[in-house]
């Protein structure tokens, strides 16, 4: 009975979504809602590029706490983590694949495949022909391959992760929370927020292999939480965004040896700022020119300069999240807008980007959307 209405409620969804007037400069939203039930998993939006205009979202697919995901290059498919302990009465949470309908953006379920508990982070890799997988409670980090239907095929890496840090409750052990390929495809990077480290790991894009480098981790100081990271266009700098002290360290990277180097720390917040945050979402802006991160707390994203010539970070300001929690935030293709999901207040924000001066501007009222995590976008 459940299942028939939300057949129903996806056909009338739908059509709503459909009957929205496309313009020319339009694309697709795909959001992930990072809970479990009916009517619950992915939603999706029209986004005007012109004019930072976005839709109410429909709901188009049930899905179990779709926390992160990624589009396929090909535009065809979609991976998603269910961010879970338990699946189907089993330990662990799973990775999930679907094809993408053409113009519609509908999902179709492929396969699935089990990850360990709570996986809260995928990518893919350069080629396009894995899903790398971090899992949270799992404390550990997986690679399965793509098979040519889009579907989730054998797994080709697991490693299991060891240690801890300072803070007593979030570092008691080991925490993988997002793991990222290097530019050149050669090298996988873990940012593990229980052990204070961001490991690195030889990636055999050939048959998905991880092989712990040497060194086999960059540390950072003790209760940084490391969360995410990104890696600047130009390949020279990764930038690790920590959850816990709510500071971005900026590392030099040696492509030839998969080695960082740390040469700064930056804070995220306010120096006035006397209430709890921690750090949510990093991004480094197409041009090279700019880096975010948002804060959960303080409810507002950083903007940074990048020093073209040194990679070092000078704060430009903050600018309100509007609403409680904001998780994610990503650019569209263009670079010319963001989208920021505050996971707590059920709604997304749209930002325009200054391309100058890097200062971002919210251009209107924000979008319900319920208990947004992720966000991406569909050309």
């Amino acid at each position: 009975m459940r299942n028939t209405i939300l057949q129903v409620a996806a056909v009338v969804f739908g059509a709503a979504f459909n009957s929205i007037p496309a313009s020319a400069a339009d694309m697709l939203v795909l959001f992930g809602t990072h809970r479990s039930g009916p009517g619950v998993g992915f939603s999706i939006s029209r986004f005007d590029s012109e004019t930072g205009t976005l839709t109410s979202p429909a709901f188009i697919q049930q899905s179990d706490a779709p926390s992160f995901f990624a589009i396929h290059p090909d535009g065809k498919h979609l991976y998603t983590c269910n961010s879970v302990d338990t699946y189907d009465g089993k330990p662990g949470g799973t990775l999930s694949a679907y094809a993408i309908a053409p113009k519609t953006g509908r999902l179709a379920l492929l396969n699935r495949k089990p990850t360990g508990a709570n996986p809260c982070h995928l990518s893919l890799d350069r080629s396009g022909r894995f899903v790398l997988d971090a899992d949270y409670n799992g404390a550990s980090i997986c690679v399965y391959g793509i098979e040519t239907d889009g579907s989730l095929g054998n797994r080709t890496a697991f490693v299991r992760h060891t240690g801890k840090s300072i803070h007593p409750d979030r570092q008691a052990g080991p925490h993988p929370h997002s793991i990222i390929v290097s530019p050149d495809n050669h090298y996988a990077l873990v940012t593990d927020l229980g052990a204070d480290k961001v490991y690195v790991y030889r990636f055999d894009d050939s048959k998905g292999t991880l092989i712990p480098n040497q060194p086999d981790a960059a540390p950072l100081s003790p209760g940084s939480g490391p969360r995410h990271l990104k890696f600047h266009p130009g390949g020279k700098w990764v930038y690790v965004l920590n959850e816990l002290s709510n500071t971005v360290a900026a590392f030099s990277w040696n492509s030839r040896q998969g080695t960082l180097k740390q040469f700064q720390v930056a804070s995220i917040l306010p120096a006035d700022f006397k209430g709890s945050s921690t750090a949510g979402e990093i991004q480094v802006h197409p041009n090279g020119k700019f880096l975010y991160a948002s804060s959960r707390g303080h409810d507002s994203i950083a903007m940074f300069k990048i020093d073209a010539q040194t990679g070092q970070l000078a704060a430009l300001g903050h600018v309100s999240s509007q609403g409680k929690m904001p998780r994610y935030f990503g650019l569209d293709p263009s670079g010319n807008w963001i989208l920021l999901c505050n996971h707590d207040s059920d709604n997304v924000v749209v930002y325009r980007v200054d391309q100058e001066t890097g200062l971002l501007r919210s251009t209107g009222e924000p979008v319900k959307v319920p208990n947004p995590f992720c966000a991406q976008f569909l050309q």
